[in-house]
C-alpha cells in the first residue's frame, strides 16, 4: 500500500478542499484579531494564579480595549466612542486640532491640508468586489456594499438611544440550485 497526501486523496474523492480559501469565513477575524491584541499585552502573566485571577486580569484589559485602544478598522476611534454616537463629535475635534497645526506650520503636511477622517460604512470579513441581485421588477442591481446580499459584514446604522452602533453580522441568503 502507497500512502497519498491529504490532497490527492480528496482529489480523487471529489472533495473541493474549503480552508484558507478567499470569501469564505469559517473563523471570525475580529474574535481573532481581539485576542490577538490581548494577548501580547505586558499585563497577561505567562501563567494564571486561578480563574478569579484571570478573570480580573482579563476585566481590567477588556475595559482598556474598549475604552482606551484606539482601532484602524474604525478612524483610530475606541468602540465605547462609535457605540455611543460620539464619534462624529470626536472627529470634528480632531479634525479642528489638525486644522490649526496645519495653519501654523502648513510645511509639516507635506501631503497637504489634513482631510477629515469618517467611519467606515460597513466593516467587512471579506469585501466582495461586486454583489448582484434582482430587485422585484426583475432587472439585476449591482452594488458592491448592499448588506442584503453580501457574505458577513458589519455595517453602522443610527439608534435611537445609543447613536451609530454596529447593526451585526448579516449573512447572505441561501440560494437553492
Amino acid at each position: 500500500m502507497r500512502s497519498k497526501t491529504v490532497a490527492q486523496l480528496l482529489g480523487e474523492l471529489g472533495i473541493e478542499r474549503s480552508h484558507s480559501r478567499p470569501h469564505v469565513s469559517n473563523d471570525n477575524p475580529y474574535s481573532e484579531a481581539h485576542f490577538k491584541t490581548l494577548k501580547y499585552r505586558p499585563e497577561v502573566p505567562e501563567r494564571f494564579a486561578s480563574g478569579s485571577h484571570a478573570r480580573a486580569v482579563f476585566r481590567n484589559l477588556f475595559h482598556w480595549y474598549h475604552h482606551r485602544h484606539h482601532h484602524s478598522g474604525i478612524a483610530y476611534l475606541t468602540p465605547v466612542v462609535v457605540h455611543h454616537g460620539r464619534a462624529e463629535e470626536v472627529l470634528d475635534t480632531r479634525h479642528r486640532a489638525r486644522m490649526a497645526a496645519y495653519l501654523v506650520h502648513p510645511e509639516r503636511f507635506v501631503n497637504g491640508p489634513p482631510r477629515r477622517e469618517t467611519l467606515p460604512a460597513a466593516v467587512w470579513i471579506n469585501a466582495p468586489e461586486t454583489t448582484a441581485h434582482q430587485d422585484a421588477s426583475g432587472s439585476t442591481q449591482t452594488s458592491p456594499d448592499d448588506p442584503e446580499v453580501v457574505p458577513s459584514c458589519i455595517t453602522y446604522a443610527q439608534s435611537p438611544n445609543l447613536g451609530v452602533t454596529p447593526r451585526a453580522l448579516v449573512a447572505a441568503p441561501e440560494t437553492t440550485q
